[in-house]
């Protein structure tokens, strides 16, 4: 069961994301849920390469008769999960800059509101 809990946790992560975007209406609130859907599939990522007893594939001077038996960790999720997270920062701020230049124009942070068209 605990070499369960992460994966537990980001479907719990991106169940409260999804059911956050899907229930509010206010712009902050979605942007919320998108960071909480990032977080869930940035915490699977990292879950799917964790070995357990497993070392890091660095290059090292280890000496001759080391045993290659010893399993490693793959550094491919970590780094996809360390791009995840730039892209994921960048795409937040830019989502932030809109709804504050939306707050701006509108008056307003609430979705139904601002799909109304004027005129």
């Amino acid at each position: 069961m605990i070499g369960n809990m992460p994966f537990f946790v980001s479907m719990i992560l991106v169940g409260l994301g999804l059911w956050t975007m899907m229930t509010r209406r206010n712009l902050i609130k979605l942007a919320i849920g998108l960071v909480l859907v990032e977080s869930g599939v940035n915490l699977f990522l990292v879950s799917l390469g964790y070995v357990r007893g497993g070392v890091a594939p660095i290059y090292t001077f280890a000496p001759e008769g080391v045993p290659t038996e010893i399993p490693m960790v793959m550094p491919t999720p970590q780094a996809l999960t360390l791009t995840a997270i730039v892209i994921g920062m960048a795409t937040t701020a830019l989502l932030l800059a809109f709804v504050v230049v939306i707050y701006r124009h509108r008056g307003t942070l609430d979705a139904g509101k601002i799909r109304e068209l004027r005129g």
